[in-house]
């Protein structure tokens, strides 16, 4: 890995989490949501790639807990979406 490398990926990662914290604010913002929902699913995909497409990563604690972190918090995500969606819907019967 070389410096710029180093720092694509942690502006990447920076720009994950603030993408994460303002979701946390403003959960019932959908499409935050689904941006938010799509960075775990990139960072699932991107360490998943690196295990076992290109072979540039062991499957230690260090590729472990982000695989378990995403893992966990897209199906978290999921879940959660099924009660927005039903408070949008309640919240439009309400205006009608």
């Amino acid at each position: 890995v070389n410096g710029l490398q180093a720092r694509t990926f942690g502006v990447w990662t920076l720009l994950s989490s603030v993408i994460r914290c303002l979701c946390a604010i403003d959960i019932r913002n959908q499409t935050l949501y689904y941006i938010t929902l799509f960075t775990f699913f990139l960072a699932l995909v991107h360490f998943l790639s690196e295990v076992f497409i290109y072979h540039t990563a062991a499957l230690t604690i260090g590729v472990m807990a982000p695989l378990m972190v995403a893992s966990f918090s897209i199906l978290g995500m999921l879940i959660g979406l099924q009660y927005l969606e039903v408070e949008a819907l309640s919240q439009n019967k309400k205006k009608n």
